[in-house]
């Protein structure tokens, strides 16, 4: 059967895809891949069925390239897609796999930064100083980088993202959760402090092999060298069992490769310098139905 993709349409043109994602939908055209449009504003709103209205019945199996879905909406989508007879290639448990740190964080233990997971419901109490305090005892006394799930607020970096010490833990928390609000995902995150040097990479994985490597879309101007041995990251990425995902790299002042983020691949932004064409083979070469 063949592999088709899933593409988010234009909230002003729902006929067409996203502007966003247009250049990955000339590529799957030009490729004679099958492609069809989901409504996102719709899913995330927890409107499945009406999302999928416009996927062909039968559709059949699809990888989905588009904005970021809460696990829950994600699951939502799949059972929706589902009842029209299309598979989505990344199922629901494995998106949260990808998608959010507790996850993915077990299979990557000495690759990236030590971590600490406190489950928290939107809106919920900031937590206090005391438990910041035990929780976090075995991170070190040096630096912590604050986030959730999924997300952290590094453009507000000395006011919701980094704690220079632990006096300071509290503070950078509850600062955290006012601005995340009811977008919180999953819960509060902290992580150890490491001096980082040098421009993100993004490395690419499908079925645990590496098929790019290039800058991360928020440095699009860096180099998309990595590191030259990818042997133990590419371990990790078989341990965690989730077939196309993305992990973020940058080099710490010391000089090892450390991955600070994973990601699943269907939610994960493409750079904007690299041909699409690329991403539309590799998905379609390893997309086993």
């Amino acid at each position: 059967m063949t592999v088709g993709f899933l593409l988010c349409s234009d909230p002003l043109r729902p006929r067409r895809a996203d502007p966003h994602f247009e250049r990955e939908a000339r590529a799957a055209r030009e490729a004679d891949a099958p492609l069809a449009l989901v409504d996102h504003d719709a899913v995330a709103a927890g409107r499945a069925g009406e999302a999928v209205s416009r996927v062909p019945v039968g559709f059949g199996p699809v990888w989905y390239r588009g904005w970021m879905l809460r696990a829950e909406r994600y699951a939502e989508l799949e059972e929706a897609l589902l009842a029209r007879g299309c598979r989505l290639l990344t199922g629901a448990r494995a998106y949260r796999s990808g998608h959010e740190l507790p996850g993915w964080i077990g299979c990557f233990g000495g690759l990236t930064p030590e971590t600490v997971v406190l489950p928290l419901e939107p809106g919920g109490a900031p937590p206090a100083g005391e438990l910041l305090t035990r929780l976090t005892a075995g991170l070190g006394p040096g630096g912590f980088v604050v986030k959730d799930y999924v997300k952290s607020r590094k453009h507000e970096w000395l006011e919701a993202c980094y704690a220079p010490d632990p006096a300071a833990l509290e503070r950078v928390a509850a600062r955290f959760l006012e601005l995340q609000g009811d977008d919180l995902a999953g819960g509060l995150v902290v992580r150890r402090f490491e001096e980082f040097q040098g421009p993100q990479v993004r490395v690419w994985w499908l079925d645990g092999e590496p098929v790019f490597v290039g800058p991360h879309p928020d440095e699009p101007d860096g180099a998309a060298a990595g590191p030259g041995d990818l042997g133990a990251v590419r371990a990790a990425v078989r341990e965690l069992g989730v077939r196309f995902v993305t992990t973020d790299l940058v080099r710490r002042a010391d000089g090892a490769w450390r991955v600070i983020e994973v990601g699943d691949g269907q939610v994960s932004d493409w750079p904007a310098g690299a041909d699409p064409a690329v991403l539309v083979a590799a998905l379609l070469g390893g997309g086993r139905p």
